[in-house]
């Protein structure tokens, strides 16, 4: 089953498949035909359970060269969530100048999601749950919740409430827009280094009190997360509760369905993550 609309991670991978010379191999996956709108092979087809949240803020996906192409990538889960994901190649000599201009559209406030560990201490932005703003207020939608430090250097970077809600004078609040790079963490570290248009941008260093969950590949630490963790986190501190937790199951079912057909077994539809998902979705009904 394919949707009706391509997301901005399938179109990508469609071009990203355009230029290859041969076809793309993964390792450890499940071999043969896969499905074309959720990578999995159709016995395994997640199609009729992919899930859409209403959201304030957006995801721009910076993706390594095959991130696109592989099964297990989990930028396409973000994108299967949230409708406003921008996907993006990245190459370290070339920009899409579509990124430009999203990074440069008023409507948004971008922030760069890296450890704040590697970057100057006046662009840091930490995280905090975020309550909802007052019932008096202009409007009921919750507020972005990022706080940087404060400091003068950063003032300006510091995000409002989401909504129309504005400041003391009136003025629009712009929607958060997390920069996520895609990529092993080898990778994500030389794009972050080598991508001069995100140097002015606030970064936004999230700190987890959990581990990561996830099991599609190997990593030598527990505190490295996947992409759409990453997404997931990042949609909580901007008070964007629901979609989070949409995004969090919606990752545990993918994960079961994928490591299901590599070992030959049929998935459990009837798993607590399935009743979780399909009682998240009912509430948006």
């Amino acid at each position: 089953m394919f949707p009706s609309s391509p997301h901005a991670v399938s179109r990508l991978r469609t071009e990203r498949l355009a230029r290859s010379s041969k076809p793309f191999l993964a390792r450890g996956g499940a071999h043969g035909p896969r499905c074309a709108g959720c990578r999995l092979v159709p016995s395994h087809c997640l199609c009729n359970l992919r899930p859409q949240v209403p959201t304030h803020a957006g995801v721009c996906l910076l993706m390594a060269d095959i991130e696109p192409l592989k099964p297990s990538n989990t930028g396409w889960l973000i994108a299967d969530v949230v409708a406003d994901t921008f996907a993006f190649g990245w190459a370290r000599t070339v920009v899409d100048p579509a990124l430009l201009t999203l990074l440069a559209d008023p409507q948004w406030e971008p922030f760069v999601v890296f450890p704040g560990e590697f970057v100057a201490p006046e662009r840091v932005v930490t995280e905090r749950l975020a309550g909802r703003a007052p019932q008096s207020s202009l409007t009921t939608e919750p507020t972005t919740g990022l706080t940087p430090h404060t400091t003068a250097a950063n003032a300006a970077h510091a995000p409002g409430t989401a909504g129309t809600m504005g400041n003391a004078q009136g003025t629009p609040r712009k929607r958060p827009l997390f920069v996520l790079l895609d990529a092993t963490w080898p990778e994500a570290r030389k794009m972050f280094r080598k991508s001069p248009y995100l140097d002015h941008l606030p970064v936004l260093s999230l700190q987890p009190d959990q581990l990561s969950r996830y099991r599609l590949r190997r990593s030598t630490r527990d505190d490295h997360f996947c992409t759409a963790e990453v997404a997931a986190l990042c949609l909580e501190s901007a008070g964007e509760m629901r979609a989070a937790r949409t995004l969090e199951v919606y990752l545990d079912v993918f994960t079961h369905h994928y490591l299901q057909a590599r070992h030959q077994l049929p998935p459990d539809r009837f798993s607590a993550g399935h009743q979780q998902l399909a009682q998240l979705q009912n509430a948006l009904s």
